[in-house]
């Protein structure tokens, strides 16, 4: 089931988020409902065993590691 929300913004936001959608080749109300679930998707996850257990998960892989500057400097000339 479908709910209704209503938003009151100033002059100025209204104008860009108006421009935003436009930009796009979407209407406002489309707009608004993408950026609104981008924000939810993106929100950290609150439950402590979940974030554990990726921190665990990405452990159990072997990534190269060393000093910030020389890796730049080495995908700066290609890995070579």
């Amino acid at each position: 089931m479908s709910k209704r929300l209503q938003v009151l913004f100033d002059e100025p936001e209204w104008k860009e988020i108006r421009r935003a959608a436009r930009a796009q080749q979407m209407t406002v109300a489309e707009w608004v409902r993408q950026a609104l679930r981008v924000t939810l998707q993106r929100r950290p996850s609150k439950d402590p065993h979940a974030k554990i257990a990726a921190i665990r998960s990405a452990l159990r892989h072997s990534h190269p590691t060393t000093d910030i500057d020389q890796m730049n400097a080495e995908i700066e000339r290609g890995f070579g």
